[in-house]
């Protein structure tokens, strides 16, 4: 009898080899898959921070120009806005003068568009 116990033995020592093995290839398995996740996050962290860096160089070379242009367009409405009180302050008088004319000299007449009726 001891014969059928020990094959029975050595199936189930075999079983746990098996099992001992399978457990050991998972262990890597997932090792392996950290492994790749942890480069992976490497790698994007790198190439964010290179992106970052092209973005501020981008953003400095662009800043100059920004700055220029705001200075430019400021000047310009500068010299506008003063051509524009100087034109005011030319003709004032004279705006005045024609608006006070229109509203006090009136002069009563009939519309343009009124027929005169005849009597008969």
């Amino acid at each position: 009898m001891s014969s059928p116990n020990q094959g029975i033995q050595t199936l189930l020592q075999a079983e746990k080899d098996a099992e001992k093995v399978i457990q050991e290839a998972r262990k890597y398995r997932v090792q392996k898959l950290k492994d790749a996740r942890s480069e992976a996050d490497k790698e994007i962290e790198e190439y964010r921070t290179s992106k970052e860096a092209e973005f501020k160089e981008f953003d400095l070379s662009r800043a100059g120009t920004t700055q220029t242009s705001q200075s430019t367009i400021d000047k310009e409405t500068e010299v506008k806005l003063d051509e524009i009180t100087k034109f005011y302050e030319q003709n004032r008088d004279e705006v005045v003068k024609k608006l006070l004319d229109r509203v006090v000299l009136v002069k009563p007449e009939l519309h343009r568009n009124l027929t005169k009726i005849e009597s008969p």
